[in-house]
Formats: structure tokens, sequence, C-alpha cells
């Protein structure tokens, strides 16, 4: 990130998107009613600003040497009474309060961006949204590891959810179960491992293993909240199992056939299956994203489904659980070595058939690894 500074000659980015923070600090407040801000110069060590009630927290979670305070919190040395002044007070100790500052406009709200002008009058600010975004894309090795676990707890989960389906649970029994069991071999494989998602100032993730099942008519909700619907035969049901470990993400996801389907509904999937066969070829260093997307709308041209082709088939994943950068037709990135995404070319026609199957894959120097191995195929039961 300094060095993409250097190059487009900003003099210090202030980030107060909590993956952003944590990108450059290694601190996650959880939960948090005042901002957490990470501020970094292409030739200064980072420099965290946070509230003076997460000092204790910052200071055993982050990597950052020099931490301030702001705000009350009985007898805390801090750096002033609200984060705007201590904010101005550390860019004035930079230098940089009059120079060109790089804010997240696709994060912060107008009137942050206001505060900010109002602060700095003389600053010049440019967004640098897209600049994080793009350095977050190539992952480092320790992000990997941590992919890496969060993608077997996911397999953990996506199997525990098959088995529960089985039984003849309900959508709400089969999420109970697979969260149950996800959170047993957390506890048991990763005890050093956090699981906490990034929050907001409204609520904070204490736990971000999540499963949840639709079944029947409620696949193509795509992420409503489970229910005590029991799937019937012929149906098929989506199960998706998401998870973060030390703030990385994975997901695996599945369609589940109960029993026989119909015909259309099995063309569907094994349309689908084939299509990922085929696009998987492609999973390596040096291929256009868009040639994924494309070849999977050639296929699902030439099989009848060309007006179903999806907006995307995947997308980058990482420090959050749906990164910027989609598989699309736009896509101008090109796969790169230590990159993760997710493949999931898809068919949806609403009340007639929904194919939901995505794993998470990181591409290396020679081709890809899938880093979520649950079951997959034509999965019936």
């Amino acid at each position: 990130m300094q060095a993409r500074l250097t190059d487009d000659g900003i003099d210090v980015v202030v980030c107060f998107k909590p993956e952003h923070s944590f990108y450059i600090t290694g601190f996650s407040p959880i939960i948090y009613s005042q901002p957490m801000i990470a501020i970094l110069t292409p030739n200064h060590e980072p420099i965290m600003l946070v509230h003076a009630l997460r000092d204790e927290h910052s200071r055993s979670s982050s990597w950052v040497r020099d931490i301030r305070l702001f705000g009350a919190w009985g007898d805390k040395k801090t750096a002033g009474a609200d984060w705007q002044t201590a904010l101005t007070s550390i860019l004035h100790e930079l230098g940089v309060a009059d120079k060109k500052i790089g804010v997240e406009e696709e994060f912060i709200s107008i009137t942050c961006r206001r505060q900010l002008e109002d602060m700095l009058p003389k600053a010049e600010f440019v967004d640098v949204s897209q600049l994080i975004e793009r350095c977050r894309l190539t992952k480092d090795p320790d992000e990997v590891l941590h992919a890496r676990v969060a993608a077997r707890i996911a397999d953990v989960g996506m199997e525990a959810a098959i088995a529960a389906l089985r039984e003849g649970g309900t959508e709400r029994d089969v999420c109970v179960t697979a969260m149950h069991e996800m959170n047993k071999f957390w506890a048991g494989r990763y005890p050093n491992v956090e699981v906490c998602d990034f929050g907001s100032f409204e609520g904070g993730v204490h736990n971000g293993l999540w499963v949840w099942a639709l079944s029947g008519p409620r696949t193509f909700l795509n992420c409503d909240n489970p229910t005590q619907r029991r799937p019937l035969r012929g149906e098929t049901v989506s199960l998706l199992s998401w998870t973060v470990a030390n703030g990385m993400h994975a997901e695996i996801e599945r369609t589940v056939a109960i029993g026989p389907l119909p015909d259309v509904s099995k063309r569907a999937l094994d349309i689908i299956l084939e299509i990922r066969e085929e696009v998987d070829e492609l999973m390596k260093p040096g291929t256009p994203w868009r040639d994924l997307f494309e070849k999977t709308r050639e296929r699902l041209e030439s099989l009848g489904y060309g007006t179903h082709t999806p907006g995307r088939i995947g997308h980058s994943i990482g420090l959050g659980a749906h990164e910027r950068a989609s598989i699309d037709a736009k896509s101008r990135l090109v796969l790169e070595p230590g990159m993760i995404v997710t493949l999931e070319p898809h068919i949806r026609i609403p009340s007639v058939c929904q194919t939901q199957i995505s794993d998470t894959v990181l591409i290396t120097d020679t081709g890809r690894e899938y880093l979520t191995i649950a079951t997959g195929g034509y999965i019936e039961i």
C-alpha cells in the first residue's frame, strides 16, 4: 500500500472502514461507538487512533506500535477530546495536514467527509477506495493461512448440514446442527483463532461461523433466515456455509436434491457442474477474469440458458466475504498467484429451478487450489 501511495502521489491515507483499518493495523474492535482510524503515509509506520475505551484491546491485538487515544475514559491520556481534534493533531505532526489525503469515499458518510474538509481546509482529498481494494486482492502468506482455516471450518459446517438433511431436519434444524458442529470444531482444533467478523457503529459480530438453508421455493430468496420448513421430496435445498478466521473469509455452497428431481431441475444442475469443470481449466495465473465469465456465458447460451446468464460467476474473497472485484463481463483483472476467489456459476430461473454451488479457490504459481473440499458434485439424499 505504501508503494501504491508513492506511485499515486498521495501523502497520507486515513482509513475508517473496519476491514481497511484491520488490514493496516491487525486490530478489529468488533463493535464500536466511535471510529477506529488507521493512518498511513508512504514512509512512516502506521498510526492507529482509537477511543480510550479500546486502549487495552487495541494494544493486545495490533502489530502497530504507535497507538494514540481520543475521548475521555478514566485517567487515560488522550490526544484530543474527540477523534477530529486528535486526527488533526496527528496529521499536522506528520506534516501532511495541507497535502493530498486519501479517504474511502465509498465508505465514509457525507457528514464525515464534511467534517474532514472543515478540519483540514487546505488539504486535497482523493478517493483511495479502489487503491486499497486492489492491494487486498493479492493475499500475503499469513492471509492464505487464515483462509485455509476458515475453509476447513466451512467444510465441517457443510458436511454437518448435509448429514442433518439426511436425518429429515427442517431448515432451522440443519443450520443449528451445522453451526454447532462448526463451533465445536473451531473451539477444539483452533484455540488461538478468532472468528469475530467486522462490526459497525450499531452492532458487533463476535461469531462469524454461519450456515443457512433454503428449501424448495425459498431457494430463490438467496439469503433469508432459515425457517421450520421441512424440505419435500423432489425439491432442492441450497446450503451455504460462510466462515471467518482471523479476519479472512471462506465460503462453500451446495445444492442438495431431496430424492429424484424433476427433469428441469436435474438438467440445470448437471449443466452447471459441467460448466464448472470447463471453467476450472482456466483457473490459473494469466487468465483474465472476464474469460471465466465469457466461457460460462457461451456454454449457457449454447444450451438454451442464455437469457438466464448471471451477472457474475464469482468474486474476490478475503477480509470481506464479498470483496469488490467480481468475475463478470466488465472485469479488467487478470488472475495472479495469491488471489482468492469464489467459483459460482449459476442457473436461476424463478419458480422453475435454481442452482447454488460455490467454492473458495486460491490461485497458485502454477494453477489453482480448492480451499473448500467438502462433498461436491451431484448430491441426492
